[in-house]
């Protein structure tokens, strides 16, 4: 991109006061006026002018040609959400789920393909850039348009490095550097985060956006959670909040000892109640199950070995919910994952657990509910968290705004 006087414009957008405000406020779908920016963000209108003016120039925000109610040109403007693209990938211990996505988050196109994480890094991520390629070259675009790139991983991620820190799941992942293996390819922010994390925010801001307390549990091959704390995902100080999973659980009725969990403890919640650990169990029974999928489709047809043990792990599950609730008093519980899928198996032994176990006033308006966003989760939200890392912060990027609209969003 070139400036009025021939000569490269910069790569990125400046700090200056009231920028991130007009581009977040036209960022959430509004097309607005100057008047109306002016009155919504409390900027003086020479401010808002100048502004603006820098964000047409960087290519973030498009004249929309709206017209006022007198028929009269507006001088509406709206964010240039077809400007250029993220890159997004959701990947589990079984599956991957990768996205291509418009400027504002929504899923354009996707790409499901079945994967073993414990192949590694380098596979996986390998894999994850090839279908990256056919996503771009479905959409007729090259690297250059990419803005931004997300991974959500079933592990533990450190905040800082976005590099994963001894995955009890991802053998041969601890300290790989994810942000690197993509920044090789895009040059672009490259943002990394468990796959709970990335859930949590997906379901609070798509489908709970007035929710300022919300504790999302997943419930797949491992168990884990993300937590929305006054509207803003809370990952601690190094982003190892909300490992449910590997909090210690009394040992059940019936159970001789212990189970050893992947994480090289014993007693721990997952050990009992992960989809890895339902395949363990169903197994010593005789059962011919190769996966958590397997394993749910045996709940499905009411096996009785599998529908004890899910009962057993739905009690074990409300219980660490029910702690969980008590220390964090969320307004809304989603759960999500492969074995939430088997909704009639689990969410009632989970809610009785918590109305048991928690206290009155922490229940006393709380809902307990399935995923809107289903498998979808992960992919949405890490998605809206590349979108929030790139345009919410400085330097912001300049696009060169595309001549024609990207294809419309898919529907979740």
């Amino acid at each position: 991109m070139t400036n009025t006087q021939g000569e490269a414009a910069p790569a990125t957008l400046e700090p200056t006061t009231g920028t991130l405000e007009i581009l977040d406020l036209l960022r959430s779908g509004k097309v607005l006026t100057k008047t109306e920016i002016a009155a919504r963000t409390e900027l003086s209108r020479s401010t808002v002018n100048q502004r603006l003016d820098a964000l047409l120039e960087a290519g973030l925000v498009i004249p929309s040609g709206a017209e006022s109610t007198k028929g009269r040109p507006a001088g509406s403007f709206a964010f240039n959400r077809t400007g250029g693209y993220f890159l997004v990938a959701d990947i589990g211990a079984t599956a991957m789920r990768m996205g291509l996505c418009d400027l504002t988050g929504a899923i354009l196109d996707e790409i499901d393909l079945p994967i073993d994480v414990t192949d590694g890094p380098t596979s996986v991520l390998g894999r994850v850039k090839k279908e990256f390629s056919v996503l771009l070259d479905r959409a007729g675009a090259g690297p250059e348009s990419v803005l931004g790139a997300g991974v959500s991983v079933p592990g533990p991620v450190d905040t800082d490095s976005g590099q994963v820190v001894h995955p009890p799941i991802m053998t041969g992942w601890d300290g790989y550097d994810i942000p690197g293996s993509l920044s090789s390819v895009y040059n672009c922010p490259v943002i990394v985060d468990k796959d709970a994390n990335a859930m949590a925010f997906g379901e609070q801001q798509s489908t709970y956006p007035d929710v300022r307390h919300l504790l999302m549990v997943k419930i797949g091959t491992g168990v884990g959670s993300g937590l929305i704390s006054d509207g803003r995902l809370h990952r601690g100080a190094d982003g190892a909040a909300g490992d449910i999973g590997h909090n210690y659980v009394s040992k059940p009725a019936g159970v001789e000892s212990e189970p050893e969990c992947r994480c090289g403890n014993t007693g721990c919640l997952e050990a009992y109640a992960g989809g890895w650990a339902l395949v363990r169990d169903l197994r010593a029974q005789g059962q011919d199950v190769q996966s958590v999928d397997d394993a749910v489709r045996l709940l499905r047809m009411g096996e009785r070995h599998a529908v004890r043990l899910a009962r057993t792990a739905s009690r074990l599950l409300g219980e660490a919910i029910a702690a969980t609730v008590n220390l964090f008093n969320p307004q809304v519980v989603v759960l999500g994952g492969q074995l939430a899928a088997a909704e009639e198996y689990y969410f009632a032994g989970i809610r009785e657990a918590v109305y048991r176990r928690s206290l009155p006033l922490a229940t006393r308006r709380i809902r307990i509910v399935g995923s809107t966003l289903e498998s979808q989760a992960g992919v949405v939200g890490i998605a809206l968290l590349v979108a929030q890392s790139v345009f919410t912060r400085y330097p912001l990027p300049r696009i060169t705004p595309s001549p024609e609209r990207a294809p419309a969003p898919r529907s979740a």
